[in-house]
Parts: C-alpha cells; structure tokens; sequence
C-alpha cells in the first residue's frame, strides 16, 4: 500500500481562485453575489484592478470558486450598473472606473531611470549533480521543467505579430535596463490578480529567470558585506550554487510539515534567508499560518531580508491559492517570479521587487550584467498577459499537469509501494522518501544505466537524511512516467 504524509484529496473542499485569491468557503448560500461584488470593489479600491484590467468569464471564475455560474454574472452585473466594469463582448469584461468613494487610481507611469574567481559549489554530491544534469537519458523525470510542448506555439505567434506591427523603430533600440515598460505593468497587474501582491510597476525589475535574481541579489547582499544567507534544508542545489558563486555561505535550517523552522533560523544568527514558501522545494509543503506569524516576527525584529523564491506557485491542484509573503511584509521580501515554468525557461524572463533599499543596486547590477533583457520577447510576453492568454495557458497546464501528476502518483503505488509521497498537492514534481538504508545517489546512477533520469533527495540537503528521490511529471507523458517508475521499481529490488 502506498504511503502518503498528505490527506488525499477532498472533493468536498471548495477550490479557490488565484483571482485575487478569492474563496467562497465561508459566505452564506444565499450572499455570494454580494460578497463577490463587495471584493472585487475593493480590489477597484486599492488598485489590484486597474482600468483597463480584463476579468475572468464568467464561466471560468465559478467554477474555480465552486458557485453558480448566475452568482458571478449577478456580482459582475451589478458593477456594470454602477458604472465600474463594462461587458466589451468576445473581449470580455474589463475595469472601466473605480469606486465612487474613493479617488480613481492615478495612471501607472515609469520613473526616470537612475543615472548612471569562484567555483559552483553545493555541498555533497554537487559534483555529480552537474554532471547528471548533462547526461541524457531517453526517459527524464528530473524537477523543474513544464511540459515544453504545451507552449502555445500559435497564440504566441499571433501575439508576436501584432506588436511587430506596432512596433516603432525606436523601440529596438537600447532600452531601460529595468525592463519595458508594457512588461512591467503587465506583470505589476499580473502579481496584482493572482498573488495578491500590490505593486507599482516602477518597482519591478526584468531579468533572466529566477537565476539571475539569485545572482544579483547574492552580488548585492555580498557588496553590502553580509557573508551568508540560510536556506531551506533540504532546498535546491541549484539555488545554493548561486549564491556560493556570490561567495556566500549557506547555512541550512531545517524545513518540516509547517514549513522553515523559525526557531532554527533564529539560531543561526543570520539576517537573510532564502524560501521557498508557496510550495517549498523539494518537499512540496507550504508555510503555514502560525509559522508564517512567526516568520514575519523574526524579519521585523531583527530587520531580516527574505528572499521569496515563488517557487512554481501557480501550479496548484488539490489546495487553494498561498497568498505570497511579498504581499504583508513588502519591506521584507525580495520577491523573485518568472515564466519558466508557465512558458519555458528558454524566454529567460523573470522579475524583481526589491525594497527601497536595494532597488537602486540591484538595477545597476542588471544594466552592468547585461544592459537588459532583450526588448522584443518582452513586448510579446506583456501582450500575451494583458490579453488574457496567460491565464488561458495557466488553465491548461493546471488540466495537463494533473493527468500526469496522478499518472505518477498510480505508478509510485504499483511500482514502489515501500515509498512514502510528499508534496503532490502543487507543483510540477513530488518527492519519496524510503525507511530503507540505501544510498539515494546509488539508484539514481543505477537507473540512469537504464535510461532513466531522476534526481536523489539527497542533492538537495546538506545534512544526512532517508533516502528519497525528487520526480518531475510535468515534460513526461503517462506511458513514460509509468516505465519510468517501473524501472525505477526493478532497478530498486536489485540494489
């Protein structure tokens, strides 16, 4: 019988919406269209719906909330009569006016721009990691990788040629090293919608992928003369190679079934830490509500910086949406997001929001690392999240992931029915752990003879842990994820 540390999904939990992370679990039956109403007035209130903002279907939005689709047409219905949206058709419904009570926000405009020998290393087993990570191998349940043929090949295309014919001459051109400003927006009303995250868009930073952040941040914090930042244990290799390249140390601090133990954090005496708090890596758990308090504590008594890491985020399947920690204590976090994992890593476009107090550095860091991201993927990739295809495509990958998370999940149970699963409510992999004592690193050599390719738990620790492996299912079809652990299970058996 298969083990899991996780209760299986209840189908009787109403699911909840990234849009401004809304859930109906607590409203009377006979309130949600009031209630819906009421909130998407605030969110017009505050600025997390700027005019111009397009809203779900109607059809879309009930059925992730659970409720009718007449509750969400009265609630939208309503706000047209009050003059605050208007229904534009096939282009949907869209923010036409804020509330009447307060003052309509003022329109989203850029500030100036400001004028103006280490080896990777990772701990035990950090040598073998990067080689694994070159070796090929016919079946690859590595982590981290979406389905890359579920890139919207044809919607991109067409995105890509309309902005080509709007195109001024100008604009390709050496631009603000920040980013354009069409991308900025689109991301500061991206963050707005569905991480509950209110920002200007004068505060985002355009970069290479959640790499690059790591990168920039480490050569800031390090140029500030801090000499380590903690990290989740276990956490990503990848990530502690970055920031050792920064010359920063990396002392580990244990993650359990709540998230980073605080207690351990505080110990270390350290005034950075790196998370993974959404939908920690690898284990798949989320900070919890008392341990998130407790986080928030640590940063403000001791004026700590965490670096938010969101981590595959929206990827969700059997929980409701994480409110992102950037969006309580924003003087805190520095919040890295990207499309890696929504489009491909090959876009290499992700985003920054630094406090004031780092901005300024981590700008000059990006225009001296390369002068900015190239103009035109950015100016297709704000389009394509204006338009309302990014959350088409998010829809879809949720579909597309799941069939393949529960392919795994089937096969784990058939094939290594010993394993216990961790962190298969979100996200594009799940890891097993083993009671057994065996090297982990020792059946992924082994299966990698077989032609199968998979990451050891213990990669991504620094301390001595059971043993356990981390599996992508997301760039894998069923009939592959299902040979994979199978061979997995016989390769397993012999050790």
């Amino acid at each position: 019988m298969n083990r899991s540390n996780e209760d299986p999904p209840d189908q009787s939990i109403t699911a909840g919406a990234d849009f401004l992370h809304l859930s109906a679990d607590a409203v009377p039956r006979g309130g949600k269209s009031d209630w819906l109403a009421r909130e998407i007035r605030h969110a017009l209130a505050d600025s997390r719906l700027p005019v111009g903002s397009r809203l779900p279907a109607t059809r879309v939005l009930a059925g992730e909330l659970g409720v009718s689709r007449g509750v969400v047409t009265e609630a939208y219905q309503r706000l047209i009569e009050d003059g605050h949206l208007a229904g534009r058709g096939r282009n949907g419904t869209v923010v036409v006016g804020a509330p009447a009570a307060v003052a309509p926000p003022t329109p989203r405009t850029m500030a100036a721009p400001p004028p103006r020998r280490s080896v990777f290393t990772g701990g035990p087993g950090a040598d073998v990691f990067d080689a694994m990570r070159r070796a090929r191998a016919r079946i690859d349940l590595s982590p981290g990788l979406p389905d890359l043929a579920a890139f919207p090949r044809a919607a991109w295309l067409r995105t890509e040629r309309r902005v080509l014919d709007r195109l001024a001459a100008s604009d390709l051109g050496y631009g603000d090293p920040r980013g354009t400003p069409e991308l900025r927006v689109a991301i500061a009303n991206w963050i707005a919608r569905n991480r509950g995250i209110r920002a200007d868009p004068g505060e985002v930073l355009i970069v290479a992928g959640t790499a690059q952040t790591l990168s920039l941040v480490g050569q800031v914090l390090r140029n500030e003369g801090l000499s380590a930042v903690a990290v989740e244990d276990p956490g990503s290799l990848g990530a502690r190679q970055h920031l050792h390249h920064c010359r920063l140390a990396t002392p580990p601090v244990a993650v359990d079934s709540e998230g980073i133990r605080v207690d351990e954090l505080r110990a270390t005496g350290e005034t950075a830490v790196l998370l993974t708090p959404a939908h920690q890596f690898p284990t798949g758990v989320v900070l919890r509500g008392s341990r998130r308090s407790e986080l928030i504590g640590w940063a403000r008594e001791r004026d700590g910086l965490i670096i938010e890491d969101d981590y595959d985020a929206e990827h969700r399947y059997d929980r409701a949406p994480v409110p992102a920690l950037r969006s309580v204590l924003a003087e805190n976090v520095i919040y890295a997001g990207s499309v890696s994992k929504l489009l491909a890593p090959a876009l290499r476009i992700g985003w920054v929001l630094a406090p004031p107090k780092y901005r300024d550095a981590l700008v000059d860091a990006k225009r001296f690392a390369d002068l900015g991201n190239a103009a035109l993927p950015q100016l297709v990739l704000a389009q394509f999240m204006e338009s309302g295809a990014m959350e088409r495509q998010l829809r879809h990958l949720r579909r597309h992931h799941r069939r393949r998370r529960d392919a795994m999940i089937a096969a784990v149970g058939a094939h290594l029915p010993q394993a216990t699963v961790h962190g298969a409510a979100a996200g594009l992999h799940l890891t097993i752990t083993f009671e057994a004592g065996f090297a982990d690193t020792d059946l992924a050599a082994a299966v990698l003879a077989h032609d199968v390719k998979v990451h050891p738990l213990s990669w991504h620790g620094q301390r001595p842990r059971r043993p356990g492996l981390v599996l992508g299912y997301a760039a894998s079809t069923p009939a592959d994820i299902g040979q994979g652990v199978a061979t997995l299970g016989e390769v397993l058996r012999r050790l």
